[in-house]
């Protein structure tokens, strides 16, 4: 198994789900030394993902509409090397298992390709998403809601993201909406991650990093 077979792997968020459920398939099967799992399932799935139609390869919670039931997928299509590298490594007795294990990795994708956003209460989390503090927790609408009408006709960023939230202290809630205005944040920094790519930011997380929460100061 050559790496120059996937080194060249996509990197969309379809791919990597694609390629996290073969993994998950592969785990289960007994005998399965999972040292290369890496390597071994982004070879697979970056073989595989090729033979899956437009449709499968762009299977999200806004397209779900157009996703082919998984009845009517033809899984005989799965290219040979997946089927001879299944049944030599022992995750398929031959081509009509491999199948099935194909038919069941691809049914994984469709569910959580096209499963709904979280409902953001179950986002929360325990520490506030900038400064890592365990304190009392706010939640700040990554795109913020003044915008909300402005993102959707513009097509800015997909419906299914637009009530997504950022859990933060007080502190560091009142510190983003400083730096930035609606409209940007809206823009450009709808992630935490993309918030944590300013300096600013960075300054600012170093600064209440250190901060005790609960003192009364002077």
């Amino acid at each position: 198994m050559s790496s120059t077979h996937y080194e060249a792997q996509p990197e969309s968020n379809s791919f990597l789900t694609f390629k996290d459920c073969f993994a998950r398939r592969i785990i289960s099967q007994p005998g399965f030394d999972d040292a290369d799992l890496d390597d071994f399932t982004s070879y697979l799935a970056f073989e595989a993902w090729g033979a899956l139609s437009q449709h499968l390869r762009d299977a999200s919670y806004e397209t779900r509409s157009s996703v082919p039931d998984i009845d009517s997928i033809s899984i005989e299509t799965t290219p040979h090397s997946v089927t001879e590298t299944l049944t030599a490594y022992g995750l398929a007795s031959d081509s009509e298992s491999c199948q099935q294990l194909m038919r069941k990795i691809v049914e994984d994708y469709i569910k959580q390709a096209c499963a709904p956003p979280p409902v953001w209460s179950t986002t929360r989390t325990i520490e506030c998403e900038i400064c890592e503090r365990e304190v009392p927790l706010t939640y700040h609408h990554l795109i913020p809601r003044s915008t909300h009408a402005k993102v959707l006709k513009k097509k800015m960023h997909p419906e299914s993201i637009i009530n997504s939230v950022a859990w933060l202290c007080r502190p560091c809630h009142t510190a983003v909406h400083h730096m930035a205005t609606n409209d940007e944040l809206a823009r450009s920094y709808h992630t935490v991650e993309l918030l944590l790519g300013r300096e600013d930011i960075q300054k600012w997380r170093k600064y209440a990093a250190r901060q005790r929460w609960g003192v009364r100061r002077g």
